[in-house]
């Protein structure tokens, strides 16, 4: 996996070079059309630079707006799992402490009899029960 994507990083660097390579013309960019400049204080609002980096900022903007946009888009899928995360922990929190109250002894002679045996007491042994068979007629 690792060699697969060092090898598409390697494939698109090389893409950009080329892109880079044919397009190195100087391109005037303006921000607004020649019309509007007087309306906006007279100055210009316009930039000269390479065509291959008007190209590649182009595209750097473009998935800068749609990563803002898809974040966005899912505050709510972010919000939903944050409360159910607070759900999930205050109800972990509610079943660890039920079952120190319900696994406590409610009563010392219930406590004793549902105690296991010590192992240095010995058991005592339960005295035979007296038994009378039926008389045969």
């Amino acid at each position: 996996m690792r060699l697969i994507r060092v090898l598409f990083f390697v494939l698109l660097a090389v893409a950009l070079f080329l892109v880079a390579m044919a397009n190195r013309g100087i391109v005037t960019v303006r921000l607004f059309p020649g019309q509007f400049d007087q309306y906006l204080g007279g100055g210009t609002w316009s930039a000269s630079m390479p065509l291959f980096l008007v190209i590649l900022l182009s595209l750097l903007v473009g998935m800068v707006l749609g990563l803002i946009w898809e974040w966005l888009r899912e505050a709510h899928l972010r919000q939903e799992s944050s409360r159910r995360a607070n759900d999930l922990a205050r109800l972990e929190r509610e079943v660890g402490g039920l079952r120190q109250t319900h696994a406590a002894p409610r009563d010392e002679v219930l406590a004793i009899l549902d105690a296991p045996p010590s192992p240095a007491a010995p058991a005592r042994p339960l005295a035979a029960p007296a038994t009378t068979l039926p008389a045969a007629r």
